[in-house]
């Protein structure tokens, strides 16, 4: 499992990168991330099939630590995740925008 520290992800999203929000809906309606789709933690096998094979699953929760578990489980599953250190404390912890709300988007 690899991850991609605040700056890298941020640099990917604004190329197009896939990202999902493993936290819950009350945590994601709260604030996220732009452009991230929701797929709760407690969810997520149901989400694998809208996940892309043919390049990486950028995967961030809160902190850092249910990303690193979904980011290893995608990886045994045979997707290329990569898991967002500092999470969505980190994105707003450096002044980055968020998105409260749900987003239809959903993967």
């Amino acid at each position: 499992m690899r991850e991609a520290d605040l700056d890298v992800f941020a640099s990917e999203l604004a190329k197009g990168a896939f990202a999902i929000d493993v936290r819950e809906p009350d945590e994601y309606a709260a604030g996220h991330v732009p452009g991230v789709r929701p797929a709760p933690l407690s969810e997520l096998g149901a989400h694998l099939a809208a996940l892309p094979a043919d390049r990486p699953v950028y995967v961030i929760c809160a902190s850092g630590n249910r990303s690193a578990w979904a980011a290893a489980h995608l990886e045994a599953a045979g997707f290329h995740a990569v898991s967002v250190a500092g999470g969505t404390s980190g994105w707003v912890r450096t002044g980055r925008p968020v998105v409260r709300g749900t987003d239809a988007r959903a993967a």
